[in-house]
């Protein structure tokens, strides 16, 4: 098996399950409704939506990255963009949204070579492969964010 086969799969477990840890993000948001994803149960915590938002800029980002451009610092309005409408379309809009954007980067990472994980990353000091586990990481860390603000919600 190639190692872009195995970061698949590790993307994928977290993202759609079978993963070790618990449930997947997209098991974790499977029934949330838009006013649950909106509400802020713990203070100053991001809610549900917003963090789904953050999620699916990072994969964006990561897979530009792969693509060759550069991308450095995000402006905080990038990075956590700010909910308009929080209507139900608006919500279903942003989960098809993440799954979309979720499968242009496994897309991304099916077309590159072992060879090209170890290339260091244009404008940063890492690798391809240290960039696709840490946003693995990153998606895992935000999914138990997810799981907290379901259960302070029930």
């Amino acid at each position: 098996m190639k190692e872009t086969e195995r970061i698949r799969d590790q993307m994928r477990r977290a993202f759609q399950g079978e993963a070790w840890h618990g449930p997947s993000l997209r098991e974790l948001l499977d029934g949330v409704s838009a006013r649950q994803a909106a509400q802020r149960p713990l203070g100053a915590a991001h809610t549900i939506w917003e963090l789904v938002l953050h999620i699916a800029v990072w994969e964006d980002v990561v897979r530009r990255r792969l693509g060759g451009e550069q991308i450095s610092e995000l402006a905080a309005d990038r990075d956590w963009p700010q909910l308009h409408d929080r209507g139900e379309a608006s919500w279903r809009e942003a989960l098809e949204a993440l799954e979309r954007g979720h499968q242009r980067l496994l897309a991304a990472v099916e077309g590159l070579t072992d060879q090209r994980l170890t290339e260091t990353v244009r404008g940063e000091s890492y690798s391809a492969y240290a960039m696709l586990h840490g946003l693995i990481q990153h998606d895992l860390y935000h999914a138990g964010q997810i799981a907290l603000l379901k259960k302070a919600l029930a």
